[in-house]
């Protein structure tokens, strides 16, 4: 029987993709820090307590070997190395990256987004062979790209199929950017700004999707890059629309044309001046992948985790890296009176 282990696997893409992986008939080893399953999960996936870190522990979760490797968490160049040192244990790897290694013509990316003038011109869609920021220990993207590089750098003693995942929604999300509309409808605000016309598009990639993309590569290995991403990219307001209607509700947006107009008014997780959208054709080509969920379908799962997290606390409680990644999306009294003047 195929043997695949997942570090990461009570992750946000982890649950989905053990799930995925053992329903397609892996025998799975589940590696988390805690050690735990998720309740969807076959009974007969392997749970396994794995400190990534701990390069003993994790050769004892590989054990005498494996097909493939997931690792949903690996980050920089030291797990690059971690990982093509089990080469020859490992048949071959699946790794999560991201789309923020991307930088256009004039050097600007994620990085540079806060900066005057500093947010990339992307092309649209982005493809794989769009250059990418160097490699370094300075920032998530840096580290990403390190990441990658020592792994494609094995060649094929370690097959790598390096995923890069857009705006990651679904259940088990620490910050996710749903929260934004469904606290607001259960706080019974009916009125919502929305900056650059509610048109900003910022491509999402569902973890059932990149669970399809996890499951797919395992079976076809090959050392590549890409993208992750779900088959639709709405905009702001088709999102909040979207959101709407699972929670039964109506509200008007009132459309702001161009940047907030305050710093905490009208700035949604996805709202960006121009559209940040990815080329799926390659994963088509590479790996016969076809879209298993669009982002509406995905919805009512995702509104029930927030509403669940949220029942009965606060939302800085709740989700705390929401508050460190974006600040106070609920500045309601600044919301109030920019909407009165």
């Amino acid at each position: 029987m195929r043997r695949v282990v997942v570090i990461g696997a009570t992750g946000q893409i982890g649950r989905a993709a053990v799930g995925a992986l053992a329903r397609d008939g892996w025998a799975v080893t589940a590696a988390s820090r805690g050690g735990g399953r998720d309740d969807s999960w076959p009974a007969e996936v392997r749970t396994a307590r794995l400190d990534r870190a701990d390069d003993t522990a994790l050769a004892a979760v590989i054990g005498d070997g494996c097909d493939v490797l997931v690792d949903i968490v690996a980050y920089g160049a030291e797990h690059g190395r971690q990982l093509t040192g089990l080469a020859g244990r490992v048949g071959s790897a699946v790794v999560i990256s991201s789309v923020a290694v991307y930088e256009d013509d004039k050097g600007r990316g994620f990085d540079t987004q806060a900066e005057p003038d500093g947010f990339p011109e992307y092309p649209v869609p982005i493809a794989e062979s769009l250059r990418t920021v160097r490699p370094g220990e300075a920032t998530y993207s840096t580290r990403k790209v390190a990441l990658e590089r020592e792994l494609l750098g094995a060649g094929e003693l370690l097959p790598t199929t390096l995923l890069r995942a857009g705006a990651i929604h679904g259940p088990y999300c620490r910050s996710p950017r749903e929260l934004y509309f469904v606290k607001r409808n259960l706080d019974g605000r009916r009125r919502r700004v929305l900056a650059f016309d509610g048109a900003s598009r910022f491509h999402p990639a569902s973890v059932h999707t990149i669970a399809e993309l996890i499951r797919l590569a395992a079976t076809r290995p090959g050392a590549r890059v890409l993208n992750a991403c779900d088959p639709d990219a709405p905009t702001v307001a088709e999102i909040g629309a979207a959101i709407d209607a699972v929670m039964g509700v109506e509200t008007e947006d009132v459309l702001v044309d161009g940047p907030p107009p305050r710093p905490t008014v009208g700035d949604t997780p996805w709202s960006v001046p121009l559209p940040v959208i990815f080329d799926m054709t390659a994963a088509e080509r590479e790996l016969g992948y076809r879209p298993v969920v669009r982002y509406a379908e995905t919805l009512t799962e995702t509104v029930a985790s927030i509403e669940r997290q949220l029942a009965g606390r606060d939302w800085r409680e709740a989700y705390p890296a929401v508050l460190r990644a974006y600040g106070d999306l609920f500045d309601y009294a600044a919301e109030d009176a920019w909407l009165a003047s």
